[in-house]
């Protein structure tokens, strides 16, 4: 099967979503427009995650998440969200994002003693205003402490934001009683700060990632009703970017691409963007006004036209810079995305967000870190056929060149900070609650969830059994002491046909692409439910008319043999390149393309188990694919610049005589890889 465009599913999904904004003066503009969200984030904890998904994050425990601040000196001296004078900033807010899911995911007692300090610290010294943080410059110098009236000696807005994020994951797992009126009294402060000192009075971050902010303003809310908190998140949002209105905008997307200058930089700063997602699916949950979720989709639909790439992000490097395969895409920008997908889905209860939530996560996220997770790319390019010092085509190169390595500081050290809430989010939003008293598996991998459930709030556990994504059956086992009445929901993604839910072995229901299951019943103890996702081979179409091969949510880029060299920067440290050690520069067969599911075929690999790693050793799977070299198509300064295709979509230059069946692996596998594949006819016989 041969998807004629890479996001034609999307026209039709927004297309159908569409429904006009309500009236100004409609009632439901009120306070009384608060839409709760459709699913409901779990307690930290209640999701533990099993098998491979489970071996990541103990690599990630042996590795930079646990021991960041051992390890990175800006982070390690003095911090000041330990009440030092170092780093007061976003990178230890950005780390502590992801280690404390990790922590209280994997239930480690150390880690959680070492997040904790941060916590503590920062819950036991805010100041009598409400205020928070490490101690500001002028605090240190006049022994005075910030409130209201001298809000202009305060810091930037935007690491508050952060570790607003962190204190609300802390309270998911503890519900430690201080959380909830230490954020009380800091958003009324707020709320009386913000007219002298406005979001942007320190730098542009904070008002172009205030949603995060109102995010947290609203989350709340739900829980203390105190009515100020929606006057607060208006004015945050007045102060803020406004997404949502870009996003329902043409115009927006066409200067992304047109106006690449420092004037306009920041709303096409790629992270901003990545963040900036979530912002109408935020003020939609305050003002219930659905113009906001037509202009989510549309501007999602847009910015992945114009600026998508096979393996599920937008380019930004760090800027939005088109759909070239030759593009980069920051690390911070793919976690940040990921992030928001698991907002939107959780507010709006539009599951098939998840589509691209789980392209993202088993795709894009793996390859940008090494197998210990202690190295990071900064910028990952789609078609990467080296990792190397270079400018390769970024818009932001850097004169150091070091960009594109694997490198434990190079680049920006944003992301060796901020990367660690991909997995681990990803981990904790498998399961949502519902406001009808179930469950919902939205996105999948192999996790154990505990939940009480019915009306007499019995333990349930369900064993979620699989390989998934590079298996297609999903196997729940239910364990409890009786029966248990609660509706559980499934998703049914949209590149699979039709799927099959039998339970205990027999057929129970079925559903359609794109479809979620409800399955409402008496749930008996050892009840096993499987959930069957047939994959089929497909071809989708990229920038420069280029072809990826696709089967179920993964994406396929060729197998190239790394040669691996570590290198030495005096101000970034130790870094790694890799080289492919075989040929790259491959076409794809038309019929091929066409026809995937008559000439290509799918092939068993290392077997999927608790060492799964993400890397050419372990791939589970690959694609046999019929190709031919063309021989002009070399790297200029790292770079494989997509040959030209004519409108067909094929290659009219020279190629070779040879067809050879070339080898695809996971994407997610790779290192140095071609995803992004010219067509080329078939040699004559």
């Amino acid at each position: 099967m041969m998807r004629k465009t890479a996001w034609a599913l999307m026209a039709v999904w927004l297309l159908a979503s569409f429904k006009p904004a309500h009236d100004p003066g409609d009632a439901r503009s009120s306070r009384s427009s608060f839409v709760s969200p459709v699913f409901r984030e779990l307690p930290l904890g209640d999701i533990q995650p099993q098998g491979w998904l489970l071996h990541q994050l103990q690599i990630m425990r042996d590795g930079t998440t646990s021991h960041l601040d051992e390890v990175y000196n800006r982070m390690s001296e003095d911090n000041g969200w330990l009440g030092g004078a170092g780093d007061g900033g976003e990178e230890t807010p950005y780390w502590l994002d992801g280690a404390v899911p990790l922590a209280y995911m994997l239930r480690d007692a150390s880690l959680i003693k070492k997040v904790k300090q941060y916590i503590d610290w920062t819950l036991d010294h805010q100041r009598p205003s409400g205020y928070f943080g490490p101690y500001t410059n002028w605090e240190m110098r006049t022994g005075k402490k910030v409130d209201v009236a001298n809000s202009v000696y305060g810091d930037d807005w935007w690491p508050r934001m952060v570790m607003l994020k962190v204190l609300q994951q802390y309270y998911l797992a503890t519900h430690d009683k201080r959380v909830v009126p230490f954020m009380t009294r800091y958003f009324h402060y707020q709320l009386n700060a913000l007219g002298k000192t406005p979001l942007s009075f320190c730098s542009e971050w904070a008002s172009s990632r205030g949603s995060d902010n109102v995010m947290m303003v609203q989350w709340l809310y739900g829980i203390t009703s105190d009515t100020s908190l929606l006057s607060l998140a208006a004015v945050i949002e007045k102060q803020a970017y406004p997404w949502g209105r870009w996003f329902g905008d043409d115009r927006w997307i066409i200067h992304t691409t047109n106006y690449r200058n420092t004037d306009t930089l920041m709303n096409r700063h790629a992270v901003n963007v990545a963040m900036g997602l979530k912002a109408p699916a935020i003020s939609y949950q305050r003002t219930g006004d659905k113009q906001e979720l037509f202009n989510l989709k549309k501007g999602y639909y847009n910015l992945m036209m114009v600026h998508g790439l096979p393996m599920g992000s937008f380019s930004g490097d760090e800027d939005l810079n088109g759909n070239d395969p030759s593009q980069g895409s920051e690390l911070c920008s793919i976690v940040e995305s990921m992030f928001s997908l698991e907002k939107i889905i959780e507010l709006t209860g539009d599951a098939s967000y998840a589509d691209p939530l789980e392209r993202l996560a088993f795709n894009a996220l793996p390859p940008q870190t090494s197998d210990d997770y202690n190295h990071k790319q900064y910028f990952q390019v789609a078609n990467q056929v080296q990792i190397s010092k270079g400018v390769f085509d970024f818009s932001l190169p850097f004169e150091r060149q070091m960009c594109n390595v694997l490198g434990m500081r190079s680049g920006y050290t944003c992301c060796l900070a901020n990367m660690h809430q991909g997995w681990t989010k990803f981990a904790s939003h498998l399961w949502y609650s519902t406001a009808t008293g179930g469950l919902a598996a939205l996105t999948y991998s192999p996790s154990t969830l505990t939940a009480r459930l019915g009306r007499d709030s019995v333990p349930v556990t369900i064993q979620e059994v699989t390989d998934y994504p590079f298996s297609s059956d999903i196997s729940f086992r239910l364990k409890m002491d009786s029966a248990v009445v609660f509706p559980l929901q499934l998703r049914v993604p949209a590149w699979c046909n039709e799927a099959t839910v039998l339970l205990n072995g027999k057929p129970l229901q079925t559903g359609k692409a794109g479809s979620l299951l409800t399955l409402y019943r008496a749930w008996q103890p050892g009840d096993e439910l499987l959930l069957q996702l047939p994959m089929e081979i497909q071809t989708s179409i990229w920038g420069r008319n280029s072809r990826t091969v696709e089967r179920g949510p993964l994406v396929y880029a060729l197998k190239l043999n790394e040669k691996w060299k570590k290198g030495h920067d005096k101000r970034e440290g130790d870094y790694y390149s890799v080289y492919p050690a075989n040929d790259w520069n491959y076409g794809l067969l038309e019929d091929a393309v066409e026809k995937p599911g008559e000439e290509m075929r799918v092939e068993s690999g290392a077997p999927v188990n608790a060492a799964f790693v993400w890397n050419l050793d372990h791939a589970p799977l690959q694609i046999k694919v019929p190709a031919r070299t063309i021989p002009g198509w070399k790297a200029v300064n790292g770079v494989s610049e997509q040959p030209v295709n004519d409108r067909t979509g094929v290659y009219r230059g020279k190629v070779s005589n040879k067809t050879e069946d070339v080898t695809l692996v996971p994407y997610g596998c790779t290192k140095v890889r071609v995803v992004a594949f010219p067509v080329v006819a078939a040699a004559k016989r």
